[in-house]
């Protein structure tokens, strides 16, 4: 774990609002100068910020069907596994894949236009990846939170 003092903390939360802030910009909110916000920046992209993204409204891209698919695996061995996370990479439509505790194995977030779009890559793409023995699929009626920030 990396040690974060206040100021590293306040640059990560400007950058959590808006990661298009110039050094500039960052350096005269946090009040150090722009050289030194510059070499705090650095170390921070080493090990804390993993990139810079936009963030993009899922239903002006076609993209209005969220589900939550749980999976249980029949074969629980590292290569069958190994196996199941490559395949599910691949995938684009997964938007996050968490190994969890409980009845299943995994829990996927997928995004896609319609109900047609889920049946294909519920169908034609999750299940061929082989080794699955159950899927349970939850829909999202309403998205009340999404949030990529996390709390400092």
């Amino acid at each position: 774990m990396v040690e974060l003092d206040n100021t590293d903390r306040t640059i990560l939360q400007l950058l959590q609002a808006d990661g298009r802030l110039a050094n500039t910009e960052i350096a005269s909110r946090v009040a150090l100068s722009p050289p030194a916000c510059w070499k705090r920046l650095k170390r921070l992209e080493e090990k804390v910020i993993r990139g810079y993204h936009a963030s993009l409204e899922p239903r002006e891209l076609g993209l209005g069907l969220f589900a939550f698919i749980s999976i249980m695996l029949d074969n629980h061995s590292e290569k069958a596994m190994n196996r199941f996370e490559s395949g599910v990479m691949a995938l684009p439509n997964v938007v996050a894949c968490h190994n969890v505790s409980g009845k299943y194995d995994y829990l996927l977030q997928v995004v896609v236009s319609d109900m047609a779009a889920f049946h294909e890559l519920a169908m034609h793409k999750i299940r061929t990846l082989g080794n699955i023995k159950e899927m349970y699929t939850g829909f999202s009626l309403k998205e009340i939170k999404r949030s990529t920030s996390l709390p400092l």
